[in-house]
């Protein structure tokens, strides 16, 4: 939250669209005035698009392997974060409705 005020200062309103992970919904948050929480329905990962990202990752890079320790892990999640396109982020994180205006 403090990154997000930082750079918006108090004068701006901003709405925070968030799952329901633990974290976004602990009661220490703390949350400017300016800024307002908007939850995503428990169990939507239709709504939220980097879902449909980390879907793709798992498939393509990061399933049917072992890893050695957390390093490794790290290593291959940074390295397939790193290996996709801004073709392939559009494509697999399309999602029509938030291409329309109301």
């Amino acid at each position: 939250m403090r990154f997000i005020y930082e750079r918006v200062g108090s004068e701006v309103h901003v709405i925070l669209i968030l799952d329901q992970t633990g974290w976004h919904m602990a009661k220490v948050l703390k949350v400017p005035d300016n800024i307002g929480l908007l939850y995503l329905l428990a169990y939507s990962p239709e709504l939220n698009p980097i879902e449909r990202l980390w879907a793709y990752l798992k498939s393509h890079y990061l399933s049917n392997r072992a890893y050695t320790d957390y390093d490794d892990l790290f290593e291959v999640c940074l390295n397939s974060w790193n290996k996709i396109t801004v073709e392939q982020f559009r494509t697999v994180c399309h999602v029509e409705w938030i291409l329309h205006e109301t």
